[in-house]
């Protein structure tokens, strides 16, 4: 995207942006509103339940050729990547808004997404589903009902692209900078060789096109996760079929745990990565991927320095918040996570 677009795109979403949506905890009960209340272009319908019978939706526009899928909170505890598709659904809903792109995206792909797919994980605040199974790890053996439903729709449906929506930890920066990864990219890999197939190709190229939009708006926040295959995993799979896999991680910003401004940054993304599928037949210019930095592992959410132990050692202690949720609350708590000589290692906050 030019400047000059970001700059009319930026004063859209200060105004419009779905603001029924906030804070990290996202519920069914909060998007099916949303939902019931969304018109042509858009098909919603009910496609199955969770292990538990909390419903699971899909939203369904456009009539082009160039079938793409799109799902969030495969992880219950992370909402962000649901916020920012809700956010997407209103600018393309938004009549203002009604221009060129919006036209050639309707009839130039067909999108499915699933904005939800672990309600259950969702109303628990926790990375697995109702029966303790991680349903990014369960792409394989398919123990799960969600995971079912996922791969039901994918071979029914047959995208070309997929985009996974995800969220990581506030460890994580942006390596060679104290910057979180506010936002990483992966292309999958299909095997333990990470072999540059022609599918991951096209998927990197994508992540550069999305990449680039970001650059201008938070440069050096950007880090790229590991393409370090995992058998088990949905990403992997999926690219392994034959399906380009964009793996979209929401990470942190400054002072901003609810992840509400995230998600803005996670909306640009999305919407930068379907511009380039829409003006694109082909994908070639996946070379600067390996441009973009791989994720640290250097910060923490607080460090205090030079604390005193016993016989008066001076030791660093790094802290990061955990949730849970407390009489339906969610609730945080910092928690020791390390101690010992962190010199190397970054706080958001330090004492």
């Amino acid at each position: 995207m030019k400047k000059t677009e970001l700059d009319i795109l930026e004063k859209w979403y200060a105004a419009n942006f779905e603001n029924q949506l906030a804070g990290r905890r996202i519920l069914i009960e909060d998007i099916e509103p949303i939902l019931k209340d969304l018109k042509a272009p858009f098909q919603v319908q009910k496609i199955g339940e969770s292990e538990e019978g909390r419903n699971i939706h899909q939203v369904k526009l456009g009539t082009g050729p160039k079938k793409i899928l799109l799902w969030t909170q495969m992880h219950g505890n992370e909402s962000t990547g649901t916020k920012a598709l809700f956010d997407l659904f209103k600018y393309i809903n938004d009549s203002a808004h009604q221009d060129s792109f919006v036209k050639d995206l309707l009839e130039t792909c067909t999108l499915v997404c699933i904005p939800m797919l672990n309600p259950d994980g969702s109303k628990n605040f926790t990375r697995v589903n109702a029966h303790h199974v991680d349903l990014n790890r369960d792409a394989v053996d398919l123990k799960a009902k969600e995971s079912l439903l996922l791969r039901s729709v994918l071979d029914s449906f047959q995208p070309q692209f997929c985009f996974n929506l995800h969220d990581q930890r506030t460890i994580f920066n942006v390596e060679g900078f104290k910057n979180p990864a506010t936002i990483s990219f992966l292309a999958p890999s299909i095997d333990v060789e990470r072999t540059l197939t022609a599918g991951r190709k096209e998927t990197m190229a994508a992540i550069v096109a999305m990449n680039a939009t970001l650059q201008q708006i938070i440069p050096n926040h950007v880090g790229r996760y590991t393409d370090e295959f995992y058998p088990t995993a949905t990403g992997d799979n999926f690219q392994k079929l034959g399906h380009n896999t964009i793996l979209i991680e929401a990470g942190h910003y400054k002072d901003d745990y609810d992840r509400d401004v995230v998600r803005k940054f996670n909306f640009y993304a999305l919407l930068s990565g379907l511009t380039y599928l829409v003006n694109n037949d082909t994908y070639t210019d996946y070379q600067p991927y390996f441009d973009i930095p791989n994720n640290g592992k250097q910060n923490f959410d607080l460090i205090v320095r030079n604390m005193k132990i016993d016989n008066n050692t001076q030791v660093d202690v790094a802290f990061q918040y955990e949730y849970e949720v407390v009489n339906n609350e969610l609730v945080s708590k910092l928690v020791e996570y390390q101690r010992g000589g962190l010199k190397e290692f970054y706080g958001y906050q330090e004492f």
